[in-house]
């Protein structure tokens, strides 16, 4: 049958009165049968565009053909050539966005669910112990720091060792994985699959050093005195920003970093944790983006009476994915758009009772594509809110240029780096990431890790 009459595999889930309950993971994924039927959607374009969407430019053509045959070992080495987190970008890159988002079936119809293909390969791999990490040659005189564990320092990490250098990874936490870790929750990104996925870097020979935080325990001046030959920042961005609205050192109050990494990370919300999180009855999430919802889902599953996310944009302006607003909205989530904070309100013992909102309207549409907004008079009320969480963007701790000779940053705390190199103003030191101005996705940070690894390569060798 032609692909234009293959109607698309829809992605199963759990049901939302069973996900509200627990952590499992929300998206079941494809089986055997249903991968095989999906791949065979992909018209095999010969400029493909799906390829030009996706930040690294897999090879989705060539790994869904080998799909559509069964041939998974070889869809998992195409993918294996440009990325090497293959179960994790397909179950949290914005397909929708990237690759699915300039598949040609997706302009009349539906685009090939290449997300959940990936996913199937990745586990496949995993599963059979297939996806591992292999030295090409040897420079191992030559010692690569990279600070940071998350998806930008992995990438540039797992391309060096197979290239054969002597890579060492410098992580803050007392776990490896970063973001991947601690800001994605269990029920999209189990972290089983995180750590099994770590295994494979362990055994490729990279050293892993927990608990280092770089500009404190060491700094980079220090490294380069240790013997290394390059640097590769890659922290993330975890400082939170505030909004300065009166009421928000009030107890009861969250970031979304501090909720998600206690939860994800340090385990609070089990019987019996030694750091245990308090969450209220009434849970307001103050933001409209991913970690608004992923903040939301999560305290959602800690059993409150009411969880409302709180943006004072126009639906259409919300950055979220639509499947995660779609399965909070299922799940039993209240959005308010087009709604804003303007004092949060606590009780004579500093705890946080309430929250005094204002209706906003949409006026003109900017050039990055959101609306101008501003307040309508007359329209302030004071919703229950006994617990708030704060999701309105993060920025780069200043740790790192701080401490560290010649480099440079922008107006915003942001490192300055060359595109084409990831360097940053100072020989030998590169940076990639949220630090250095990323996208804030996961696949958006593999590739500046994977441009980074190849600027490395190039320095050391002239």
């Amino acid at each position: 049958m032609h692909p234009l009459r293959i109607d698309r595999n829809e992605i199963p889930t759990l049901p939302a009165d069973v996900r509200r309950n627990c952590f499992n993971e929300v998206t079941v994924g494809f089986d055997e049968r249903a991968v095989r039927a999906e791949a065979m959607r992909c018209l095999q374009c010969k400029n493909p565009p799906c390829v030009k969407g996706c930040p690294v430019n897999n090879c989705i053509p060539e790994f869904l053909s080998k799909v559509a045959k069964g041939r998974f070992s070889e869809a998992l080495n195409s993918i294996l050539t440009t990325h090497i987190l293959p179960s994790v970008c397909g179950r949290v890159c914005p397909q929708e966005l990237q690759c699915e988002g300039h598949c040609v079936l997706g302009r009349k119809g539906k685009p090939v669910a290449i997300g959940a293909c990936e996913r199937f390969v990745g586990d496949f791999g995993r599963k059979n112990s297939l996806a591992k990490l292999v030295p090409r040659h040897t420079s191992a005189d030559k010692k690569i720091a990279i600070i940071g564990s998350g998806p930008a320092g992995l990438s540039c990490a797992g391309i060096l060792a197979s290239h054969g250098f002597n890579v060492t990874v410098f992580e803050a936490l007392h776990e490896l994985g970063g973001v991947l870790l601690y800001g994605i929750p269990e029920f999209r990104l189990p972290k089983d699959i995180v750590r099994r996925e770590l295994n494979k870097f362990k055994t490729a020979g990279i050293n892993f050093e927990c608990n280092t935080l770089v500009g404190r325990t060491v700094t980079i001046d220090a490294l380069f005195g240790e013997g290394y030959s390059a640097v590769f920042a890659a922290p993330g961005a975890g400082t939170p920003l505030f909004s300065n609205i009166k009421g928000e050192t009030l107890c009861g109050v969250f970031t979304a970093n501090e909720f998600l990494t206690r939860v994800n990370l340090m385990r609070a919300h089990l019987p019996g944790s030694k750091t245990p999180i308090w969450c209220g009855k009434h849970v307001a999430v103050i933001g409209g983006g991913n970690t608004a919802f992923d903040a939301a889902r999560t305290a959602l599953r800690l059993f409150p009476e009411t969880v409302t996310v709180i943006y004072r944009r126009p639906f259409e302006d919300m950055p979220a994915r639509p499947d995660e607003i779609k399965q909070a909205t299922e799940e039993g989530i209240t959005v308010r758009t087009l709604t804003a904070p303007i004092e949060y309100i606590g009780d004579k013992n500093g705890w946080l009772k309430g929250i005094r909102i204002c209706r906003m309207k949409a006026t003109d549409v900017t050039k990055n594509g959101k609306h101008e907004i501003e307040k309508i008079p007359d329209t302030e009320e004071i919703i229950c809110a006994d617990t708030l969480i704060l999701a309105i963007g993060t920025r780069p701790n200043m740790l790192i240029s701080e401490t560290t000779i010649g480099v440079e940053t922008d107006k915003y705390g942001r490192i300055v780096v060359e595109p084409q190199t990831m360097m940053t103003t100072r020989k030998g030191v590169f940076a990639g990431g949220d630090i250095a101005g990323g996208e804030a996705t996961v696949i958006a940070a593999m590739r500046m890790g994977k441009i980074a690894a190849t600027g490395i390569e190039d320095y050391l060798k002239n």
